[in-house]
């Protein structure tokens, strides 16, 4: 009988903002930069980046054409946190129940 392989299964969900600001601080690009480069309000980036708000696949495809990064890059870290943080909530709710008496 083969044994499945463990897969990687964090127990943290991390931004996608905390990325896009290492990016802007790697280009040397500010937030207020970003902002007015796509069209979008500073209140929304710091958003982003705080990870308050999601990464909508419009916004998305105007970080690849101002940033050069492709825009499923950001779609794909944008799903794997969601992903991430649904499968933590529903582990703490498993784990909750389990010790519920």
């Amino acid at each position: 009988m083969k044994k499945k392989q463990d897969s990687f299964s964090p127990n943290y969900a991390i931004p996608p903002g905390e990325t896009l600001q290492e990016t802007l601080n790697a280009l040397g690009m500010t937030q207020t930069e970003l902002g007015k480069r796509t069209g979008q309000s500073l209140k929304l980036i710091k958003y982003i980046v705080s990870g308050n708000a999601a990464i909508s696949t419009k916004m998305a495809f105007k970080l690849e054409h101002v940033l050069r990064v492709p825009a499923s890059f950001w779609m794909n870290l944008e799903r794997n946190y969601q992903e991430t943080k649904a499968r933590l909530k529903g582990e703490m709710r498993f784990l909750e129940k389990g010790t519920a008496k």
